[in-house]
């Protein structure tokens, strides 16, 4: 079964810091050669919960920018919803950028638990994964893993009121 790569959608806005998409497509070759397969994340979701997969930046565990609201597999993939946090300076950036259109792109840091290696084709299959974390990057290993919404913060009185004795 392969995600139907035309119907990747972009960026588009609202205002509460919201990030939506696919962190992974099932059915789909990376660029690694992987391919995840559905319901490898099944037992990572129901073991780990989500305040134990981190939302990065570009996979720096020094760089968390959110909290993931929800993580669902379905037909096409793991699909994440999440929200950047304004008060965390890279997170006021990935806002701007995301919403701008210079970074959409979704990764998986992961630990293959049951994969297999199709000798004819070089692809590994990954059946089960342990998802370790879900960042927001540049460039993606699989393309169509997007942020497909993102839904501006609301500013808070003690930021606007900062930024305006900086003037």
């Amino acid at each position: 079964m392969h995600a139907p790569l035309s119907s990747i959608t972009r960026v588009s806005l609202s205002r509460d810091g919201t990030v939506e998409g696919y962190a992974s497509l099932f059915g789909e070759i990376d660029q690694a050669r992987d391919m995840v397969m559905p319901g490898a994340f099944t037992q990572t979701l129901q073991s780990r919960g989500l305040r134990r997969i981190p939302m990065l930046f570009q996979h720096d565990p020094a760089e968390p920018v959110g909290v993931w609201l929800d993580l669902q597999e379905d037909w096409r993939g793991l699909r994440a919803r999440g929200r950047l946090i304004p008060d965390v300076a890279r997170g006021r950036e990935l806002i701007a950028l995301v919403e701008q259109g210079a970074i959409d792109g979704l990764s998986i840091g992961y630990r293959t638990v049951r994969g297999r290696i199709d000798p004819k084709t070089r692809v590994r299959r990954l059946h089960q994964v342990d998802l370790w974390e879900i960042s927001i990057v540049t460039f993606p290993l699989l393309d169509g893993a997007r942020v497909s919404a993102v839904k501006a913060a609301p500013r808070s009185p003690r930021r606007h009121h900062v930024m305006e004795a900086r003037r």
